[in-house]
């Protein structure tokens, strides 16, 4: 009897903490589903396997579980989300790449059409300023001037004074004053090598670095006058060849406007030289003058003496002039200095045109690489003033003018000066 008593004592302990533990075990798992594989009539929007703060669904406890189960799911899932998410920016910024590359591309191919046009254009005016040189020199314009049929071998070797020769670059120049030549000077003695800098030590490689008041020295440049006491009897025999071989330029301007440019700078402001040479006759012959002249343009000017434009005029015009000495450089003609009609020239450049004709010029010269054209001071006098200067010249004065320098209107296609020449 005791016995039995202690059997149902224990079977019932037993089936008590078998409760308990299964009371225990319900609690951990969260819940009893009497249908545990039976898939849920309304599925997530937002996946269980998909890591994040927003599954509010997971308790605390069932979060913590999660976690320690399957450790790296939110990182994997982190991870493949980083890289299908990335993928679209990183093929957008390659695409965004290939159109700078093709837009670069597209740009240069815009330029080199525009420098080819550009070049083209040039080409062509420089093929209607050259065969307008020629016309004139054939006589087809009816414009009669000395020396005009005459062979290169007639030129006296003093008036081939203005051709300066560079032979390592195979160029011919003639510089014509009031033209920017200071300017082309510089840019010819950088290429000869023909000066010193006495800071390097070397010869100048920039011609702006150049000192403008140096390169009017005739002991610098080579000219065709020069070639007589270089190369004695073969000297004419040379300057054909090199006449054939070489590229041949020179630069022009509206030849009334070099005629004011070169008085503003000779006669405007005291210069010596040019007052003893010509100031002075001009003032003795036209300007009625009492008593003896001041010796230096420093006391001419102090004292308001000083040649008038007109004055100027009258001496370009008055025959004596050329009898006793030929026109000064600076403005005697430019088919007297440079021959167009003996020389073939390659580039005739304008400075009115200046700057892309020398852009021009340099290119073709093949030296664009080793120098820059100077971006100095370009000469001031403008086309607009030539009314206001000839103002006070009388109608024939001005007509007589025109024809003397007419043949370099015609030749370099400057237009005739009609308003000046008729009011």
């Amino acid at each position: 009897m005791g016995t039995w008593r202690g059997l149902r004592v224990a079977f019932i302990l037993g089936s008590l903490f078998m409760i308990l533990l299964i009371i225990v075990y319900w609690d951990d798992v969260g819940g009893f589903n009497l249908y545990p594989l039976q898939e849920p009539k309304h599925k997530s929007p937002h996946p269980r396997t998909t890591a994040g703060p927003s599954h509010s669904t997971y308790t605390s406890r069932a979060q913590t579980s999660t976690s320690s189960a399957v450790p790296t799911t939110a990182p994997s899932t982190t991870l493949v989300l980083g890289e299908t998410g990335g993928a679209p920016e990183a093929h957008t910024v390659e695409e965004g790449k290939e159109k700078q590359v093709q837009r670069k591309e597209e740009t240069r191919e815009d330029e080199e059409e525009k420098e080819r046009s550009r070049n083209a254009e040039d080409d062509r005016e420089q093929e209607a300023r050259k065969q307008r040189i020629v016309d004139v020199c054939s006589g087809q314009d009816a414009v009669e001037f000395p020396g005009r049929t005459r062979a290169f071998e007639q030129i006296p070797n003093r008036e081939l004074d203005h051709l300066i020769v560079d032979d390592t670059h195979q160029i011919i120049y003639c510089y014509v004053p009031k033209v920017a030549c200071t300017n082309w000077k510089r840019v010819m003695v950088v290429l000869s090598q023909s000066l010193i800098s006495p800071s390097s030590g070397k010869p100048y490689t920039d011609p702006e670095a150049v000192p403008p008041d140096l390169v009017h020295n005739s002991s610098l440049h080579l000219t065709f006058a020069k070639f007589w006491r270089h190369y004695g009897s073969l000297s004419r025999h040379l300057m054909a060849l090199k006449l054939q071989h070489y590229t041949k330029f020179l630069f022009v301007r509206d030849p009334f406007v070099r005629l004011i440019s070169a008085f503003r700078n000779k006669f405007g402001r005291p210069n010596e030289d040019f007052y003893k040479q010509f100031g002075s006759i001009m003032l003795r012959r036209y300007a009625n003058v009492s008593g003896g002249l001041p010796e230096t343009a420093a006391e001419a000017f102090a004292a308001g003496i000083k040649p008038t434009f007109q004055q100027f005029i009258t001496y370009l015009l008055d025959a004596e002039t050329e009898r006793e000495s030929i026109f000064n450089e600076h403005w005697r003609q430019v088919y007297r200095l440079c021959h167009p009609c003996q020389v073939k020239y390659d580039f005739i450049g304008r400075l009115e045109t200046l700057d892309t004709d020398a852009e021009h010029l340099l290119k073709l010269l093949e030296v664009d690489q080793l120098l820059r054209f100077p971006s100095g001071a370009r000469n001031r006098t403008a086309a607009s003033w030539e009314r206001d200067w000839f103002a006070q010249i009388p109608i024939t004065m001005r007509r007589e003018l025109y024809k003397l320098y007419e043949p370099d209107f015609e030749m370099f296609g400057y237009p005739k000066p009609d308003s000046t020449l008729h009011q």
